[in-house]
């Protein structure tokens, strides 16, 4: 038998080092080295680390056609790119009690009813525990079976003997290998734990699902190798105080990359919102200063919302800036280029920027309408409420072309708008539907004069 290797392993970001050290030098945190020991040779082949293959020809591996299981939840399917993919290995974080279990309990109750048998292991909870969710959820699926454990070769003998089609691990933080001395949630048991389930899905076309803690940041806890080994990443979002969820897809191996997903949280689960351009919408005021509806792309679905500015002259010696849901930084740039280009006097202005429903827009489309909101608090003029705002703004106060402005317009439309004020340049061949008002702009001046009226 091969002889066990110590090393110190960063609990923070999974750096590897001979010996201790008061700081990492890859993540710069200070006393995050525990000692673990690395097996070598005939021990990580015992764990299912080491398998034997052989080459194959390009040209002589057969296709078969992708095979996806579609669930009750439509957002889900959306968000996954059409379904479930068989054999796929699925990573969903999110911060303690948004919903995750419960999501995946609906989910492993539609897959029981529709496709076949499913293991749920938990290793936080009780299977009574669990039933009782399940219970207060109307799940009673006959294929549907639950198990506490925590033991990953314990597990794995439940797959061999159950043989499902899927598999379930609640969560991956509390999952431990034997032949490891570090304690469960450590970064080498979670990096571990989730190659051998990773050789579970690859060879026997197993479905996993794993649920991951999050940090204090909001990323996945463990290291960044985790999101790097699963097919597919998902992020449910959203404030435990309210009753909204967002499914966010930041990394598909088989479709689109950050596509979104809306639920809302109920007694009896989670309810998907098959229209959210309407539910975010549906509690906006009219005639106020400060309100702008955009057009945002979320993967490719473009979702209507409302951005929120408040500008106010500060009674303090400098001006405060405050944003949710769009980058702080983004928000300085465009007041800058307000007062360079517009001759906006915005230096002593407290600034807050808001964008309704929880949503994170990081897409340059939002320039303007941030721009219209700043513009339209401060000069205490509202903006149509039949009007969509959408493009880029550039340093010099020019507005630049965006992405997928016929699907924007299209929506907006559907939703009962009448204007759209975007960039010029997406004028050209661009074919305008009946009954809506295009307007392009080169310019912010050009843009608040045709919206404000300034």
């Amino acid at each position: 038998m091969a002889k066990p290797r110590k090393v110190f392993v960063c609990q923070e970001c999974g750096y590897e080092s001979p010996k201790w050290m008061g700081k990492c030098p890859s993540c710069e945190q200070w006393n995050t080295f525990v000692e673990e020991i690395q097996l070598r040779g005939r021990d990580a082949g015992e764990m299912g680390m080491v398998t034997y293959s052989r080459p194959e020809a390009l040209e002589q591996i057969a296709l078969q056609d992708e095979e996806r299981y579609t669930t009750d939840l439509e957002e889900l399917d959306h968000v996954l790119g059409g379904g479930i993919v068989k054999g796929s290995l699925i990573l969903i974080g999110g911060d303690p009690g948004i919903g995750k279990s419960t999501l995946l309990l609906q989910v492993c109750g539609s897959l029981a009813d529709r496709h076949g048998r499913v293991l749920y292991v938990s290793g936080e909870e009780s299977v009574k525990q669990v039933k009782m969710r399940a219970n207060r959820l109307n799940i009673s699926a006959r294929e549907l079976y639950l198990v506490s454990e925590t033991n990953m070769d314990v597990i794995l003998s439940h797959v061999q003997t159950l043989n499902p089609e899927f598999l379930v691990i609640d969560s991956i933080q509390t999952v431990f290998l034997p032949q490891l001395s570090s304690a469960p949630g450590s970064v080498t048991q979670v990096r571990e734990a989730t190659g051998v389930l990773m050789k579970l899905a690859k060879n026997q076309g197993v479905t996993v699902f794993i649920v991951g803690h999050v940090t204090k940041e909001g990323a996945i806890a463990g290291p960044r190798v985790l999101e790097h080994m699963v097919d597919t990443v998902l992020y449910f979002e959203g404030d435990r105080h309210h009753s909204y969820r967002i499914l966010r897809g930041v990394k598909n191996r088989f479709g689109s990359t950050n596509e979104i997903g809306v639920f809302e949280m109920r007694d009896r689960g989670l309810v998907q919102i098959l229209n959210p351009s309407e539910i975010l919408l549906s509690e906006r005021t009219h005639g106020v200063p400060g309100s702008v509806v955009l057009c945002s792309m979320e993967g490719t679905r473009p979702v209507l919302v409302e951005v929120q500015a408040l500008v106010s002259t500060t009674v303090f010696g400098m001006a405060r800036r405050m944003s949710t849901g769009i980058d702080y930084n983004r928000v300085i740039l465009l007041m800058a280029v307000l007062e360079k280009r517009v001759g906006m006097q915005l230096y002593n202005q407290d600034a807050y920027v808001n964008v309704v429903g929880g949503l994170k827009i990081d897409e340059p489309a939002a320039d303007l309408a941030v721009v219209t909101a700043i513009a339209s608090s401060f000069r205490n003029i509202p903006v149509s409420p039949e009007m969509v705002v959408m493009g880029e703004v550039g340093l010099t106060g020019e507005v630049r072309g965006i992405s997928h402005i016929d699907k924007r317009i299209n929506e907006s439309l559907r939703l009962g708008f009448k204007q759209c004020v975007i960039p010029r340049d997406n004028l050209k061949g661009l074919a305008i539907p009946k009954g809506m008002d295009v307007i392009g702009v080169e310019t912010i001046s050009e843009a608040l004069e045709v919206i404000l009226g300034i």
